[in-house]
C-alpha cells in the first residue's frame, strides 16, 4: 500500500484528545483505493468477457460505481494532503489471473467470474470494516460507511448471481 503523505500532515499532539492525523487518515483512504480500484479493474475485465449479456450489463455498471468511488476517495486523500496510491493490489492480479485459467481450461467463464468477483467483494468488505475500527473524522467515516454498504451489496449481488449461474450448471 503507497503511504505517500505530505509529512507536516501526521503531526497530531495528543491523538487522545484530538482527532485522528491526516497522515493516519490517508493511510486508510489510500488502501480503500486500492481495493476499489481491483474491483473496478476487475468488474471491467469481467464485462469484457462475460458471454451472458445480463451479465456484461452488471459487471459494466459496478465497474462504473467502483470508478466514482475512486474518484472520491481521490478526493478526500489530496483534501487531507496526501498523494494518492497508484493501481490496486497485488492480490487483485492474482484473483484475475486465477479466473483467466479457469476460462482457459473451459470452465464455465461466467460462473467462474462470478466466483472471482465474490471473492474480490469479500475482501472488499473485510478492507472496508478495517477502516471503519480506525478513528475517523465524521465525514470520512460517514462516505466510508457508504462505501462499505455499496461493497456489502456488491458482494450479496454477486454470491446471488454465482448461485443462479451455479444451479444453471
Amino acid at each position: 500500500m503507497t503511504k505517500e503523505h505530505h509529512p507536516s500532515a501526521d503531526t497530531n499532539p495528543d491523538p487522545l484528545t484530538q482527532g485522528p492525523s491526516a497522515g493516519h487518515v490517508v493511510d486508510v483512504l489510500n488502501g480503500l483505493l486500492e481495493i476499489t480500484r481491483d474491483a473496478e479493474f476487475g468488474f471491467q475485465a469481467c464485462a469484457d468477457e462475460a458471454a451472458a449479456a445480463r451479465l456484461q450489463e452488471v459487471f459494466y455498471h459496478r465497474a462504473e460505481q467502483c470508478h466514482q468511488a475512486a474518484d472520491e476517495l481521490v478526493r478526500l486523500i489530496w483534501r487531507f494532503g496526501g498523494t494518492p496510491a497508484e493501481g490496486g493490489t497485488a492480490g487483485a492480479t492474482v484473483h484475475l489471473g486465477r479466473a483467466h485459467i479457469k476460462v482457459a481450461a473451459g470452465a464455465d467463464s461466467d460462473l467462474s467470474m462470478l466466483e472471482e468477483c465474490e471473492r474480490r467483494e469479500d475482501a472488499a468488505v473485510a478492507r472496508y470494516r478495517e477502516a471503519l475500527a480506525q478513528n475517523l473524522p465524521p465525514d470520512v467515516r460517514s462516505f466510508v460507511e457508504r462505501q462499505a454498504q455499496c461493497a456489502q451489496r456488491n458482494h450479496d449481488h454477486m454470491r446471488d448471481l454465482r448461485g443462479e449461474a451455479s444451479s444453471r450448471s
